[in-house]
């Protein structure tokens, strides 16, 4: 069975392919080779798919310079992985677009698919939560982070596709400040039969690990379906998740989780504004704040504004945000889909009014202290060994089975 999922998959690559050379040429596509030779695979920064995916950062020979490959066992793969793979990869050769993670080349080796993209030296927007911004980001990053993505969804949604799995981790910032978006495995079509479809009705496959992040119109499973501005809501969960430092509703049990987004109940950014005053007063404990949920507004106490880290000792979130930025996430998360902005809208929100530079100049400075994954190897042949083992160690921080390349 598995040599015949592997042919079958060979003949639909080479026909994709051959399928869409017609089409004006918008992506980079084909400008890396499709042999493995010219790759030289570095060292291990992931896996995935149930393990039957390795994700190698890479060196391309032609030209130096460093890409991941991820690379997925076909062989091993069942019908339905491969049909997943399929409809994956046909999105990714149609979209082109400077916040959508390209694929540079994709390619059968052997018995394996390789999928080379980019690597992108800040990793994901988890990842820099996750090892230095425990208690959320600064404001002016996230309205970058976000800008960024809604300029990915906007395109997206302009295409006739919903994303389904928009949250931090599937979105990739470059050593030059790029914002990319990636985890396009679990995008669908409002596509049907050659007309554009008011909704759609399919739950996303695999998405146990998205379930914080959807929508109640998806979780909820009615007749009355779900389009783009699902995704919407999601961007606002993930504009929590990017301030507080974790995502809303992240230790709820699925059931409690529907029935609160059923229920109306609505995440919020936590400063001076969402917290009581005598919660702030409190020796810091993350536990009162892990749902991400407001508690009604508040006044007084010492703040720090925009979303500046509090100063140490200090409860993590006595800082305030905002108006534009409490008002921008209040709009993404209606629990009426109809009362939800577009992204093209939100792209004109006054909280964007913010940023006066570019992404390559600002952001550098905004993710301090960290500083981008570019060091891959040493002058001196003799010192490769630890060259290599001075990459692995800044790599260790990165979630790479989440970024879903």
């Amino acid at each position: 069975m598995h040599k015949f999922v592997n042919k079958k998959f060979v003949v639909w690559l080479k026909n994709d392919h051959e399928s869409l050379t017609s089409l004006p040429r918008r992506d980079t596509m084909g400008s890396f080779l499709p042999d493995s030779s010219a790759y030289e695979l570095l060292t291990i920064i992931g896996r995935g798919l149930e393990d039957l995916m390795t994700v190698n950062l890479a060196r391309y020979r032609p030209t130096g310079e460093h890409v991941a490959i991820r690379r997925i066992d076909l062989e091993s793969c069942t019908n339905e992985m491969v049909n997943y793979l399929q409809a994956e990869l046909h999105v990714s050769k149609l979209f082109h677009h400077s916040s959508i993670l390209p694929y540079r080349s994709i390619f059968i080796a052997e018995n394996e698919l390789w999928v080379i993209s980019p690597f992108m030296a800040y990793g994901s927007a988890r990842d820099l939560i996750s090892s230095h911004f425990t208690d959320g980001m600064n404001e002016l990053a996230i309205a970058y982070i976000l800008l960024g993505m809604l300029k990915a969804l906007d395109y997206i949604h302009h295409m006739g596709y919903v994303h389904r799995s928009v949250k931090a981790s599937h979105v990739l910032i470059s050593v030059d400040g790029q914002v990319c978006m990636s985890g396009l495995r679990s995008i669908i079509s409002l596509i049907r039969h050659g007309q554009r479809a008011r909704v759609v009705h399919d739950f996303p496959q695999y998405s146990i690990k998205v379930l914080p992040w959807l929508s109640p119109e998806v979780l909820q499973q009615n007749l009355q379906g779900y389009d783009f501005r699902s995704d919407i809501y999601s961007l606002g969960i993930t504009a929590c998740e990017l301030a507080n430092g974790h995502v809303p509703f992240k230790d709820m049990p699925a059931t409690q989780m529907l029935l609160e987004k059923l229920n109306g109940t609505v995440p919020c950014l936590l400063d001076t504004t969402t917290i009581p005053p005598e919660e702030l007063t409190m020796k810091p404990s993350r536990s009162g704040a892990d749902s991400g949920i407001c508690e009604g507004p508040s006044t007084g106490g010492a703040h720090h504004s925009n979303g500046e880290p509090s100063s140490s000792g200090s409860h993590p979130y006595s800082r305030t945000f905002s108006p534009h930025f409490h008002a921008f996430v209040e709009l993404c998360l209606q629990r009426d889909p109809e009362k939800r902005p577009s992204a093209s809208a939100l792209i004109g929100h006054s909280f964007f009014k913010q940023i006066k530079r570019r992404p390559s100049e600002a952001l550098p400075e905004l993710f301090r202290p960290v500083t981008p994954i570019t060091g891959f190897e040493s002058t001196q042949p003799q010192d490769a060994a630890s060259g290599l083992a001075s990459l692995e160690s800044g790599l260790s921080h990165m979630d790479v089975d989440d970024w879903d390349f």
